[in-house]
């Protein structure tokens, strides 16, 4: 029987330098290479109401204007596509693999990012900041946006000048932190560089750090194991256990920086076996305070 074909990485992105880190990311990570893209973006056409305008002798010197610019944005955007899509190309993605698709606007833009989602996707990338057409509106809006509304596949969201590099997974041994794993299993496979497997540990009593790392430690194994059967190589994987910290974000922001990690992995939501916390609440910080790295969100 034939494997079923592969989902595509949905790549939202807009003609901007900062969209466009989303493109120069996969193109860096030799597994996503084999997968499927669809570069997306929806272009803000001016309403076709706006053109009867034309006709009234006051504004229709105007109505050209905006006209011969809205021209000139649309070639802008397809050329910043193909120069998208020549990248992917180039770094070994096969021409038959990657899709443009530009849409006129319907719902707004990050309605219409989540319906193109919905059809089904493997992950959806976005630059942490881009601009849009019509008007100077930062996409850290649409980006929130998304992290609202993403709650039926991975979102990647990818800070100015992210490199894949090392892969800090953070895991607080739930079936969240598990499924985060296992997306990074399924996503990285042949991915040469290293993954640690990080659980932070607000406690500062020797007593409940012991406990801590006993239940921690046999989620790790399962971890290593769920890595293993997607066929990552043992030596990549390596895990730590980081105690006695104010901020469980903030320490992990800190190790992936300290350590030359250029990836966080961690779940959207997971209730923790050690101490009655949302996984949310982290997610969401490291996205805050998350610039220049590339942060997977997985539900």
């Amino acid at each position: 029987m034939a494997d079923p074909p592969k989902k595509p990485l949905l790549l939202a992105i807009d003609g901007s330098e900062h969209a466009f880190q989303t493109v120069k990311y996969i193109s860096e990570i030799p597994s996503m290479r084999s997968m499927p893209v669809v570069l997306f973006s929806v272009f803000n056409r001016i309403p076709d109401q706006y053109w009867d305008l034309e006709r009234q002798p006051h504004v229709g010197r105007r109505i050209a204007e905006v006209h011969a610019w809205a021209v000139e944005e649309e070639k802008r955007l397809r050329s910043a596509m193909e120069k998208a899509r020549k990248h992917l190309l180039k770094a070994g993605f096969s021409p038959q693999s990657v899709r443009v698709v530009i849409q006129a606007r319907e719902s707004g833009v990050a309605r219409d990012i989540l319906k193109q989602a919905a059809k089904g996707c493997h992950a959806v990338l976005v630059g942490r900041k881009g601009m849009t057409h019509l008007r100077r509106i930062v996409l850290g809006s649409v980006s929130t946006k998304l992290l609202e509304g993403m709650h039926f596949t991975p979102l990647i969201l990818v800070g100015k000048g992210a490199r894949p590099g090392k892969v800090l997974i953070a895991v607080d041994g739930s079936e969240g932190s598990l499924r985060a794993v296992d997306f990074a299993a399924a996503t990285l496979d042949g991915h040469p560089m290293e993954i640690t497997l990080t659980h932070v540990v607000r406690a500062s009593t020797r007593e409940s750090i012991g406990e801590a790392e006993i239940r921690i430690g046999q989620f790790f194994e399962e971890a290593r194991e769920h890595l293993m059967a997607a066929g990552i190589r043992p030596t990549q994987i390596s895990t730590q256990i980081v105690t006695n910290v104010p901020s469980r974000s903030a320490a992990i922001l800190e190790e992936a920086r300290k350590g030359g990690y250029g990836t966080i992995i961690a779940g959207r939501r997971g209730l923790s076996k050690v101490q009655e916390f949302f996984m949310g609440r982290v997610t969401n910080k490291l996205i805050q305070m998350g610039e220049g790295l590339a942060i997977w969100v997985i539900n």
